[in-house]
């Protein structure tokens, strides 16, 4: 078994697992009240409604949430057409807020009722309903066709997930084993029916999740620029209408806001509360509570994706003790199997659909694998792709002792980039960040600008790699804002950020945050460039205090990883990379003294 915590050197070098819009059409299914948890209506194939995936039966089904409150959870059910009604098949779970049949984030433009697509491109794919799964997605309460008052994924939604699971084990077609599916907000479902410790719950893909909900809307106290916008965009979502031929139970459900408008308001100030600490954040904390927890995980991870970024990341690995697969690299907010449109894979690597329905075969039919897949494959940022047994891999920690400074919180001056009103949900962030002019302007002035100063290690002498998660801590002399950034320098000035985060300082005193995690290979000759100052950009929607503020006592935590042991696995550059350098990256000009310098480890 893979158990968590940071692999030694020894490790890197091996230690693999092996790893054996659409045409309108035919009649509606019709949905009939009838006992808890019972299908609703006859089996609906392809050929009856194009919108239903070729293989596939669909029925839909209601049954309760499990915390008794009443809310009534509505779920679109593919089942394989060639097996009969009865034949016990292995589920495949997704639960989210996108799968109502109008639409995924709002009305698509179907003129009949039918299952949603969103994962139909899995479903096709992978081949389930040839290969004998069944397909299940169930709607979060307040969504699509379930009643209930959408809630973050607090207690109420988890409630809903465990609902879903136990009555996807329990169905007479079922086999009792169920993998959960998903990318974004229904992978971070799947991160939730981990954490639940669900003997049914067999095991759980999850593409691009939030680790820690409060870390979507907030970072240490500073507002995101989408921090009143997404409760928003989620509202939207949550009042979709129902289509004319949905049936009238589905109707009332999806209406279900009309008559409890609480349900709306109360999502737009409920999350708006910057203290991690309070009990509805501690609620959404799921790094936190997969403390102990085994279900077997796939998960994929961009490191520079600029959407659901990789913040407690490695605090929720390190809390799992399970078996761990994982994609890492250096893509945007993407499916393991998404192309661009000249057919590249965007997170670069081959076999997606191949290697997720290994896993699920592995645990869910205990059947034995027949070809060695990495247990982790990364992607750096030169677009070099290797195998490990865990992630990160490190072969040395270490504090760089930072210089003392000050700079004025003035948020880079009215020239900044100010956040607009960050009006997302997790499927349609913006593709990518851009340093602003403000930015590069502040970066390539160094100190002289006086919102910011800067420390720099000395040249490395080979190549390493920073990995895992840096940390820094710092005495702060007076209220306000920090930023802190790292960047790849290279002899010539040229300099990449790669790494970043911000947080409120609420008076003197030591303050100490995570940065985003991070697999960034500084070259030989190349410098780290660390720089603290104000919040000079519209990524965050802070509020400079004016003051002028000192920082002392700084240290910066690496993990370092020497590439000497790398194992090569399959997997091309992924195309975001290009993308990501060119909007964040300029050149400096006032490069100072080394004064820390990069250790390469053993």
């Amino acid at each position: 078994m893979n158990m968590r915590g940071k692999a030694s050197a020894a490790l890197t070098a091996g230690a693999l697992v092996t790893i054996t819009t659409l045409a309108a059409g035919g009649l509606p299914a019709v949905a009939q009240a009838g006992a808890v948890g019972a299908p609703t209506g006859d089996p609906v194939t392809h050929e009856e409604n194009p919108r239903v995936p070729e293989g596939a039966a669909w029925t839909e089904a209601y049954f309760p949430s499990s915390d008794g409150s009443g809310v009534e959870l509505h779920a679109d059910v593919l089942r394989p057409a060639h097996l009969p009604p009865d034949a016990k098949t292995p589920v495949i779970l997704s639960v989210g807020p996108y799968f109502a049949h109008a639409g995924q984030t709002g009305p698509e433009g179907w003129d009949r009722v039918g299952p949603s697509s969103r994962f139909q491109d899995f479903i096709d794919g992978a081949g389930l309903m040839a290969r004998g799964y069944t397909f299940v997605m169930v709607d979060l309460r307040g969504f699509g066709g379930s009643t209930g008052c959408l809630d973050w994924v607090g207690p109420g939604e988890q409630a809903d997930v465990r609902a879903a699971i136990e009555w996807s084990a329990r169905q007479p077609w079922s086999t009792g084993k169920v993998g959960m599916y998903g990318k974004s907000y229904d992978a971070v479902t799947g991160l939730v029916g981990n954490n639940l410790k669900l003997k049914s719950l067999k095991a759980v893909v999850a593409q691009e999740p939030v680790w820690n909900m409060y870390n979507y809307l907030f970072s240490n106290k500073v507002p995101r620029p989408n921090v009143t916008g997404t409760p928003q965009a989620y509202n939207s979502i949550a009042t979709i209408p129902a289509l004319a031929d949905d049936s009238d139970r589905y109707k009332a459900n999806a209406a279900y806001e009309e008559s409890h408008p609480e349900c709306l308001s109360d999502n737009l100030t409920n999350n708006n509360n910057p203290d991690l600490h309070s009990a509805y954040w501690r609620a959404r904390n799921l790094a936190a509570d997969a403390a102990g927890t085994s279900t077997p995980l796939f998960v994929t991870q961009g490191f520079i994706e600029p959407n659901t970024k990789p913040e407690d990341m490695e605090e929720y690995l390190d809390n799992h003790r399970g078996r761990e697969r994982g994609w890492v690299g250096q893509w945007e907010h993407v499916r393991g199997n998404d192309t661009d449109s000249e057919g590249r894979l965007l997170q670069g690597r081959a076999g997606w659909f191949d290697e997720v329905i290994r896993f699920y075969d592995q645990y869910l039919r205990g059947v034995r694998p027949s070809v060695t897949d990495p247990e982790y494959a990364v992607e750096d940022n030169l677009g070099n792709w290797r195998a490990q047994p865990t992630w990160p891999v490190t072969t040395t920690s270490y504090d760089a002792r930072l210089s003392t400074g000050q700079y004025v919180d003035n948020g880079g001056g009215t020239a900044a980039a100010r956040a607009d009103d960050g009006r997302w949900d997790m499927e349609n962030a913006p593709r990518i960040e851009p340093l602003s002019s403000t930015e590069a302007n502040a970066a390539r002035r160094g100190d002289t600008t006086g919102t910011s100063f800067w420390t720099w290690s000395t040249p490395a002498a080979q190549p390493l790699r920073l990995t895992g998660t840096p940390r820094i801590r710092l005495d702060a002399g007076a209220n306000g804002n920090v930023m802190v950034r790292l960047w790849d320098v290279s002899p010539d000035g040229t300099a990449t950020m790669f790494d970043e985060n911000v947080a409120l300082l609420e008076g003197r005193g030591r303050v100490s945050f995570d940065l985003k995690s991070t697999d960034w290979t500084i070259e030989r000759g190349h410098r780290l460039g660390v720089q603290i100052g104000t919040i000079d950009t519209g990524r965050w929607r802070d509020v400079p205090s004016g003051n002028t503020i000192r920082i002392s006592d700084a240290r910066l935590t690496l993990d370092v990883q020497s590439p000497r042991s790398d194992v090569p696995t399959q997997g091309d550059r992924s195309p975001y990379l290009d993308a990501y350098l060119a909007a964040n990256t300029t050149t400096l000009t006032d490069v100072g003294r080394g004064t820390f310098p990069l250790k390469p480890g053993r």
